[in-house]
């Protein structure tokens, strides 16, 4: 669309499309003498100067485009810089640029300093080549050494804008006339050197300085008419060394290459179009990396026509739109892939290089065959980082990272807490959540492998403890009892497993299964918020307006705590139903459209990103404000206990006994506890082992490394050691621990207007997710604050994660293709690479194994849910390798773990 809106429908007509970069790794593989110049191959900037006549009547060089990666053009009425654009060439200017080069005089390694004596070598080779006369040397050296002018010269101080002298030029030509020097000699003081040598960066320099790479190099392109020639000429210069001319570019960059064509104002050729097709090939990655390495004109002939190779050209038609975008950029994918393809061909023929292979990766993954040894090579390898762990948290990023992750954590503690209370009858709580989430993610981040990881509660994990209490209250088995019990077999089978590298079997979970799992998540987070409100309406009746009935159970009467005394018997409330149903909606409505709020173009963006970042929290405030105006309305709100007590006193205390409280706990389920034990554990597992996968993905560029095998060891024995209290078990929570490393990430300020940045490095340490921990804590004396907040709210909160989680998983997309003709299908690689039957039947094994989860987690049978979920893994692993081909399995399962696409639309996410 954005490449539509910059053409123009008009601009189709007999237009050239350069390649662009496609997302296919690309390794160049170099002999001994390519890998020594490859020191000398950068990036470059590149930049359009064209010789115009000011309002005084005077030429000068006068800047009207420029390339950083994409194009960006001067706005002739305003004066301006308009949006990057991909470049869009003529076929024929490209056909003349080759005719000029084929012709022109190509000058390699110069070995000049300076623009004047750049540009007397410039012309003593157009002479040499018969481009002009040497009657004409004085002029065109005149013209090369005009001043240059830039969009943003009127805003800053006009230092540089003055001609060279006739006096400096003219003994600078006599000078170079009666000598054979190779070097320049000192440019006066009056020329634009001498000056630019002294000059302090404005403020619109330092801006775009930020936006390119820092070892850039800079072409500059200077075309143009004047009235002294009779046919065109041309120059290419590379400098032997990059040299700055301040004075020349509207930055302070070392320049490598110049372009110079100059030529008749009766010539037919588009002295524009020409400028713009040079420096849209300067800009193509592969035809500079041949301009840095090129021996001869040929070499540059050569690129030239391998561009072309690459490019598309369109016939003149009036088609427009999005279809013949999608044409264009399909067909110029083929292209670039058959490129692709041919380059690896070439490099399997060439000898292999010299230079020793990289030391591959410690896999952490690695089995070493000793007892522990897993967790012994976890700890070695991240403990002697343990100091720069609190140095690297010196920077008011990770301050700023600890004020919404504090959010992040604290909403779904909450969310989940409430939901724990009413599915236990008040035996574990929102105050058993946010101490269990305090306490063991202290301890998980003074301890952990690999700290960026947030632990917390998770849907699954909810599940299993619905489906505990009501088996041991059908039992008539002491619940809490129970999960003691259960909690001292997890820290057994974590040993265990801990001590056989066990981890290693995270390598099995394929996507197939990350998939199910992670739709099942979002199912559990549409179901539970519906469901509840479903309740809702059925306790609450809509009602007519003829008036309140006798009958009505009268609004609950508040304690001295602030709870109702008989919250759980309101039935029957006038417009509880209906505002439930808005306070639900608009907190939902309010979190998406903030969280789409974040990609607009309204506001700054730095404003921008931080109403998107706290989308969550404002939506929580706004809604809790609406509940609160509203006096004559009964809402059920957050049941939280005063500072830190368990959520039912009455019931419960702190320490859970192991025999009970009546000491007549079955001894025949201290041993059974074990079966549930292992579903705890695999759902710990799972979700803590591949959280840590996505967490620790290699184009995140972490450096300080992971610990499957510690990690899994402290979060589980913390768990254990948690249910001795009561205290809900944790695991790392995928969402937010993704949230938090993006939050952590500091991105490449380098970057092309138009393009997206890169990650430049990661703040891995310790400090956030401590202070994180450490605030969640301190929740709990805030319950005259969060007794506020209505539970229609939080069910807001869970449709906003549940929709949104859906949007990042493969599976979501194929089941929409689904109930879509395949001529409408996107050009996905496995849309276009499987047939679509063979398609839709790997989606619909997909979802008859998520149907038989659904049905085993509605059952009571739901203990068994784990089981069924690993099933799921040999299903994929010896089943489906039957039934598909390993290359249609490839395409289903090549391409990024879900759930990190997940967390770039949840909650928090940073704009990379």
């Amino acid at each position: 669309g954005d490449l539509n809106k910059t053409l123009g429908v008009q601009r189709f007509q007999q237009i050239l499309t350069p390649p662009q970069r496609v997302p296919i790794e690309q390794h160049r593989t170099f002999n001994e003498e390519d890998f020594e110049c490859e020191s000398f191959t950068t990036d470059v900037f590149v930049e359009l100067n064209e010789l115009l006549m000011d309002k005084n009547q005077e030429m000068h060089w006068k800047e009207t485009a420029r390339w950083i990666k994409f194009e960006e053009d001067v706005e002739e009425e305003t004066e301006r810089w308009g949006k990057p654009h991909v470049a869009s060439l003529s076929f024929r200017s490209l056909l003349e640029l080759r005719k000029t080069i084929s012709h022109g005089a190509v000058l390699l390694d110069l070995d000049q300093k300076t623009l004047p004596g750049i540009a007397h070598q410039v012309v003593e080779q157009m002479i040499i080549s018969d481009q002009i006369r040497a009657q004409d040397r004085a002029n065109v050296l005149r013209a090369l050494l005009l001043k240059h002018s830039h969009p943003s010269d009127g805003k800053e101080h006009s230092l540089f804008k003055r001609n060279i002298s006739a006096t400096s030029l003219g003994s600078l030509i006599s000078h170079y006339h009666s000598s054979n020097h190779i070097a320049a000699p000192e440019p006066p003081k009056d020329t634009p050197q001498f000056f630019g040598l002294h000059k302090t960066k404005s403020k619109h320099e330092l801006k775009l300085l930020e936006k390119i790479p820092e070892d850039a190099e800079a072409t500059v392109v200077l075309v143009g008419s004047v009235d002294f020639l009779d046919q065109p000429t041309m120059a290419f210069v590379r400098l032997q060394e990059a040299v700055l001319l301040e004075s020349v570019l509207e930055v302070p960059i070392p320049v490598r290459f110049l372009f110079v064509l100059l030529g008749p104002p009766n010539a037919n050729i588009d002295y524009h179009q020409i400028g713009r097709s040079i420096s849209t090939l300067m800009s193509d990655k592969h035809f500079h990396e041949v301009a840095y390495l090129a021996d001869e004109r040929q070499d540059l002939l050569t690129a030239i026509n391998s561009f072309l190779d690459c490019s598309i050209v369109l016939p003149p038609s009036e088609v427009g739109g999005d279809e013949l975008l999608h044409s264009i950029a399909r067909f110029q994918k083929e292209i670039l892939h058959k490129r692709h393809e041919q380059e690896v061909k070439l490099q399997a023929k060439e000898p292999k290089t010299l230079h020793p292979p990289l030391k591959p990766e410690d896999d952490p993954l690695r089995r070493t065959g000793r007892l522990f040894g897993g967790v012994i090579r976890d700890a070695r390898r991240r403990y002697p980082k343990y100091i720069s762990d609190f140095k690297d948290a010196l920077s008011p990023q990770c301050m700023a990272t600890v004020i919404f992750i504090y959010f992040a954590a604290l909403s779904p503690a909450i969310t989940f807490g409430g939901l724990l209370g009413e599915k236990t009858d008040g035996l574990i709580g929102v105050s058993e959540l946010i101490i269990s989430t305090a306490m063991q993610g202290m301890l998980f981040c003074l301890l952990g492998a690999q700290p960026l990881l947030v632990v917390g509660f998770s849907g699954p994990l909810l599940v299993f403890e619905e489906s505990f209490y009501s088996f041991c209250r059908s039992s008539e088995i002491e619940y809490l009892t129970g999960r003691l019990w259960i909690g001292i077999w997890l820290i057994i089978i974590v040993v265990l497993t801990v001590a056989f590298e066990g981890s290693f079997l995270v390598r099995f979970v394929s996507r197939f299964t990350q998939e199910i799992f992670s739709f099942l998540i979002s199912l559990i987070f549409i179901y539970e918020t519906f469901f509840k409100l479903g309740k809702i309406f059925m306790d609450h009746p809509l009602r007519s307006c003829s008036g309140r009935e006798e009958n009505d159970t009268a609004l609950p009467t508040p304690t001295s705590d602030g709870r109702s005394s008989d919250a759980s018997q309101t039935l029957n409330q006038p417009n509880t139903a209906l505002l439930s149903l808005v306070l639900t909606a608009g907190t939902f409505f309010i979190a998406f459209y903030l969280r789409k709020f974040k990609n607009s173009a309204f506001f700054p963006g730095t404003l921008r990103r931080a109403i998107g970042d706290f989308g969550v929290p404002i939506a929580i405030f706004i809604m809790v404000l609406l509940d609160y105006s509203i006096k004559d309305t009964y809402t059920q709100k957050l049941s939280v206990p005063d500072g830190f007590s368990v959520t039912s006193p009455d019931k419960r205390g702190w320490l859970i006994h192991p025999l009970g409280s009546d000491g007549q706990f079955p001894i025949w389920m201290m041993v059974a506890s074990i079966l549930p034990a292992l579903l705890v554990y695999i759902l710990i597992f799972m979700e803590t082992q591949i959280t840590t996968l996505i967490v620790s993905k290699k184009d995140r560029m972490l450096v300080k490394g992971s610990g499957f095998h510690l990690d899994l060891l402290i979060i589980v024995v913390a768990g254990g050691v948690s249910a001795l209290f009561g205290l809900p078990w944790l695991t790392g929570a995928t969402v937010r621990s993704v949230t938090h490393a993006n939050s952590l990430t500091v991105m490449s300020k380098a970057v092309a207007p138009g393009d997206k940045p890169r990650i430049q490095e990661v703040k891995e340490q310790r400090v956030t997710g401590f202070l994180v921990a450490f605030l969640v804590g301190l929740s709990i004396v805030i319950g005259d604050v969060l007794r506020q907040v209505p539970i229609a709210v939080l069910f807001g909160i869970f449709l906003y994660m549940g929709v949104m989680s859906l949007n990042g998983i493969q599976l979501t997309e194929r089941m929409m293709l689904l109930f879509m003709p395949p001529k409408y299908h996107p050009e996905h690689t496995y849309v276009r690479k499987v047939r679509t039957l063979r398609m839709h039947l790997f989606t619909c094994l997909q979802l008859v194994c998520l149907a038989v989860l659904w049905a085993v987690m509605s059952t009571s049978a739901s203990l068994a849910f784990p089981f069924v979920l690993v099933l799921t893994v040999p299903f994929r692993r010896f089943l489906l390798s039957r039934i598909f081909t390993r290359r249609e399995i490839q395409f289903e399962v090549k391409s990024l773990h879900p759930p990190f696409r997940i967390c770039k639309r949840l909650i928090i996410g940073i704009n990379n």
